[in-house]
């Protein structure tokens, strides 16, 4: 186990074994870091001491600098620099946010280390910084992998430039940089390896690119995994090829020395009992009444469809106070990227609509307030979405909206899991029905105002409705518990949409609303063309089969020939419908998802190859046994 700190005066940084360099002292003060955190003086002092570390700590503790002071150090008292396109280490994070993050927090630290700082702020070694620092002054420089905003190639180039010695990324673009013979990641140059939100990167979604990258590390080096839950993936540490790893928990304990929780004192973490109708009303009243008034805000949401429906509803119902701000993993990489930013970077109150790709290890400063419209489908998401409020000290206030009735079992749940939470309570808190009314009337005129706000709608209730279904709490989260009606008026729906799951429904599908669907226009003009000249074509359509229908008197028969033309037109009509949908499709996707569409179509069309030449193999197996003559039993 690790040591543990004695006191304040353990946990200073001119206090560790083996000390730091004076430049990381200076960088410290600077940054305003008086005294290491408990996972930082535990943490550091065995990753610099050739120990391999699993550091399981609550959100917002310090974990960064635990691992980043290491390297830095590690790199920078070599006896010689790194050869020219070596690795000498690399930081594994599950999401491109992260991965940012922790490249920005290694940048600052840099900036007080001369010779890194003159290559980091030039696009190339200058002349002047050649001058002042030699090639045998060593330096950390690093580069940061990311899929979808650059490609391998471009990164390759950049790599062969800059000649970088650690390397920060996610899984799969880091692969792709170590599978070209141009990197090399020797036994003699190779320090350290970091897995940051470590039980993330163990799913399943990732365990084949981490086996592929340690199998091009060599065995001999340090690794630590760094985690708000790593305790939740002890049983796959073993694969990841940690050797005798010290275990390093730093838990918050109560007064009396029993853990408690598994976030930062600072964060209150409640939970608020209300019907669906009443949801958004309760986030605006929420956000009206927190004294001082949040200066940043997120709101949890399932799925992305969710996301880009309510970005439009939203706004609507907190009024011109707060900016809205949407963020979900089907972004491409670059609005992400410049949605993160603009939260981040926020002057102003603002509120990120969003899904779990920014609930793990993102440290967004002065976020106050966190509110799980939907709470998570993976009970583990629940911690990592509560902690991204009440960091570094910072007081903050999670609520996860639970309908009345079977989901109010999910308190009892968490408690179970050592996340216990409490009932939000404000005295000036109250919703009534006239508030819940004037929400869905607000939300129901928006849709009304632009037919794709009720195709997102639509799309968005049913993606809601199948992550809903596959709740990892199935007991508590049970469809067959739903109000349908309440939470058509609860999302602003027209109607309700055409699912198995509604098929015994004996409501009102129609949720009280008429609408003339006929003339219920796009706002897009091109957009409400293709739909008029479609619905000519339907109408067309249908005359068609009606005089079809139609048996014609003997003396009036039609010739076949005619009919089988119609047939042709008809079915050529259809393929021109389903060209010009297709041509559609394909214009709105970004490059990224034109390439996967066509690996994907390509691994279609060699699997039906594949399934054929089974097909002809069995026939001809068949042919040749049917051949054979029964000649009896001896």
């Amino acid at each position: 186990m690790a040591p543990k700190a004695r006191g304040s005066t353990g946990r200073l940084w001119d206090k560790l074994d083996p000390p730091l360099s004076e430049w990381i002292l200076e960088a410290m003060s600077a940054m305003g870091f008086a005294r290491m955190t408990p996972v930082q003086a535990s943490a550091i002092p065995l990753f610099m001491s050739h120990k391999d570390v699993v550091v399981e700590a609550v959100t917002g503790s310090g974990k960064t600098l635990s691992f980043l002071i290491p390297i830095v150090e590690k790199l920078l008292r070599l006896d010689e620099p790194i050869k020219k396109h070596h690795v000498g280490s690399i930081i594994v994070a599950p999401t491109r946010e992260l991965a940012s993050q922790i490249y920005n927090v290694l940048l600052s630290l840099l900036e007080f280390h001369g010779p890194s700082a003159s290559v980091v702020k030039s696009s190339d070694e200058t002349v002047e910084a050649v001058k002042k620092y030699p090639s045998s002054t060593l330096k950390v420089i690093p580069q940061l992998l990311l899929g979808g905003t650059t490609t391998p190639a471009e990164d390759l180039s950049k790599f062969l430039k800059r000649s970088p010695n650690v390397l920060v990324g996610t899984p799969g673009r880091l692969l792709e940089l170590l599978s070209s013979p141009h990197v090399h990641c020797p036994q003699s140059s190779f320090e350290m390896l970091v897995f940051d939100e470590a039980d993330r990167l163990l799913d399943l979604g990732f365990k084949d690119d981490i086996s592929k990258i340690l199998a091009k590390l060599p065995k001999q080096r340090r690794t630590g995994l760094f985690s708000a839950s790593v305790s939740e993936a002890l049983d796959q540490i073993i694969r990841v090829g940690l050797r005798n790893p010290v275990k390093i928990a730093v838990k918050v304990r109560g007064a009396s020395g029993v853990e408690e929780k598994r976030t930062p004192a600072s964060l209150q973490m409640t939970y608020l009992v209300t019907p669906p109708t009443h949801r958004l009303p309760a986030v605006k009243k929420i956000l009206d009444i927190l004294d001082p008034r949040p200066q940043k805000a997120i709101l949890y949401f399932s799925t992305c469809a969710g996301v880009d429906y309510f970005q439009h509803i939203i706004p609507l119902i907190l009024g011109n106070e707060f900016t809205i701000i949407p963020l979900h993993g089907k972004h491409p990489a670059n609005v992400r990227q410049k949605n993160f930013t603009r939260f981040t970077n926020s002057v102003t109150p603002s509120v990120l609509l969003t899904t779990d790709v920014a609930a793990r290890g993102l440290d967004i400063p002065s976020v106050d307030l966190v509110i799980q419209i939907d709470p998570p489908s993976d009970p583990k998401a629940f911690i990592h979405r509560c902690g991204r409020a009440g960091r570094a000290g910072r007081r903050g206030l999670s609520i996860v909206l639970l309908s009345p009735g079977r989901e109010e079992d999910y308190v009892p749940f968490l408690e179970v899991r050592k996340t216990p939470v409490t009932l939000y309570e404000n005295s000036a808190f109250s919703i009534s029905d006239k508030d819940a009314v004037k929400a869905t009337e607000i939300a129901r005129k928006a849709v009304l105002s632009d037919r794709s706000y009720h195709d997102k709608a639509q799309k968005a209730f049913v993606s809601w409705l199948r992550s809903y279904s596959k709740h990892q709490a199935s007991s508590i989260f049970r469809v067959a518990d739903l109000d349908w009606e309440a939470l058509g008026h609860a999302w602003g729906l027209l109607k309700l949409p055409k699912m198995p799951e509604l098929r015994n429904f004996k409501g009102d599908k129609s949720l009280g609303v008429t609408v003339d669907w006929d003339n219920y226009a796009y706002a897009d003009k091109r957009r409400e063309k293709h739909r008029q000249e479609a619905l000519k074509e339907n109408a067309a359509a249908k005359l068609d089969e009606n005089s079809m229908k139609k048996r014609p008197a003997a003396s009036e028969s039609v010739p076949w020939s005619q009919n089988l033309e119609k047939r042709k037109e008809r079915e050529q009509r259809r393929e021109r419908k389903r060209a010009r949908r297709e041509h559609e499709r394909w214009g709105k996707m970004t490059e990224e998802e034109k390439q996967k569409a066509r690996e994907t179509e390509a691994m279609i069309q060699s699997l039906r190859e594949e399934a054929e030449k089974r097909r002809e193999a069995a026939k001809a197996t068949q042919d040749a046994e049917s051949d054979d003559e029964f000649k009896g039993f001896d």
